[in-house]
């Protein structure tokens, strides 16, 4: 017999299964990889490190592990030949629209050019390494459709490069300055995982099904583009752009504020508290320096202070992609490029989640309460 049970808009609070890949605790500003947070890894591990943590289970023991993992990724950035070929025409079709939409397409064609097969059918060993040649290719894919569409050619990833700075290298063809590398770094790691997001949910439910695992971060990437989700960087960014100048702050943000308009990079769904990321990258953008971030940390004061006033009670403050839009402006990043810079990092974790639910078949069926016309009524005759 089958059974329902009512459960908050949008499932949110609701436990849909187990994870040992890692949590956030909102109320205490916290979130963590396994055993680890998040911030600190972010502050003292590199990129492949905690990739390896998220897929084998561990950190790197030691340097020879470090390095034998890297070696074993790095190969894995090159496309395959038909994939290259198709890429132009792929950047063409999507001048409008940009990388992140010709990054579903790629995707798509590189799994189906690996072979890559529903992971169902697969031994743990295949689909790690399905997945592995996946998260890998994702930065290939998306500088070289970027690069396609400013008319300029794709730069041929780096082996001796680790995984951000070879990004930055893919997109400027230019030997990346560390101290901006290393800055991406952070950022890529802080984002690698959060929860069960609404993109890495996706992930999951088209891994129960089976699916391969190219379906599985297609599907991912389709729920990241969204505003409400991972379009927001640039957003926030355009905001900073819109207010202009320090006296504009609070008319501006009054204004919005009373017109019942979201202020983009303020507020989380999760976080009752500040988002360590927001926190992490505040500190990043502050280690440069310059107008922009002066302005920038002026316009978060006043807008907690502002929102505080208008709407008592609740804690808003920055999240995320208020501070990464800052950071990665200054690391040299286009704008077009913020949101498929997170996806950078977040298909290691969608990845991780996707061997994770691989690993339990029962497919992820919810049920929805009809609220149409009353049925059976009769088929109306053709007049």
């Amino acid at each position: 017999m089958n059974t329902t049970v009512d459960v908050p808009r949008g499932l949110a609070g609701v436990v849909v299964t187990e994870t040992e890949l890692g949590d956030v605790r909102g109320r205490e500003g916290f979130y963590h990889y396994r055993q680890y947070s998040a911030v600190e890894l972010a502050e003292s591990r590199t990129f492949e490190d905690v990739w390896h943590l998220m897929v084998r289970g561990a950190l790197p023991a030691d340097f020879a592990e470090r390095a034998a993992f890297a070696a074993e990724i790095a190969p894995l950035r090159r496309l395959p030949a038909e994939v290259c070929d198709a890429l132009p025409a792929l950047a063409r079709a999507t001048a409008l629209s940009g990388p992140l939409a010709g990054l579903r397409t790629a995707l798509s064609l590189l799994g189906a050019s690996a072979g890559f097969r529903p992971v169902y059918d697969l031994a743990p060993e295949r689909r790690a390494a399905d997945a592995l040649t996946a998260c890998a290719a994702v930065p290939t894919l998306l500088t070289a459709l970027h690069r396609l569409g400013q008319g300029l050619e794709p730069v041929d990833p780096r082996e001796d490069l680790p995984y951000a700075a070879n990004y930055l290298y893919m997109l400027t063809g230019q030997e990346p300055d560390p101290v901006k590398a290393r800055a991406v770094e952070q950022y890529l790691i802080s984002t690698i995982d959060h929860g069960f997001n609404a993109s890495t949910f996706t992930a999951r439910v088209i891994a129960s099904t089976g699916a391969d695992v190219a379906a599985c971060l297609t599907g991912a990437i389709g729920a990241l583009s969204g505003p409400l989700h991972g379009g927001a960087p640039s957003r926030a960014l355009d905001t900073l752009d819109a207010i202009g100048t320090a006296d504009q702050i609070d008319a501006w943000i009054r204004d919005r504020v009373l017109s019942g308009d979201r202020i983009m990079g303020f507020g989380h769904p999760v976080y009752r508290t500040e988002d360590p990321r927001s926190r992490m990258l505040r500190d990043i953008a502050r280690r440069f320096g310059g107008p922009l971030v002066d302005f920038a940390v002026e316009v978060e004061r006043h807008v907690e202070a502002i929102l505080a006033e208008l709407k008592p009670g609740r804690e808003l403050h920055t999240n995320v992609e208020f501070y990464a839009g800052v950071v990665m402006e200054l690391c040299g990043l286009p704008r077009e490029m913020f949101t498929p810079t997170f996806c950078a990092a977040r298909v290691v974790g969608w990845s991780a989640n996707i061997l994770e639910q691989a690993a339990d078949s029962k497919i992820i069926r919810p049920a929805a309460r009809y609220t149409g016309p009353t049925p059976p009524q009769p088929v109306p005759a053709l007049r």
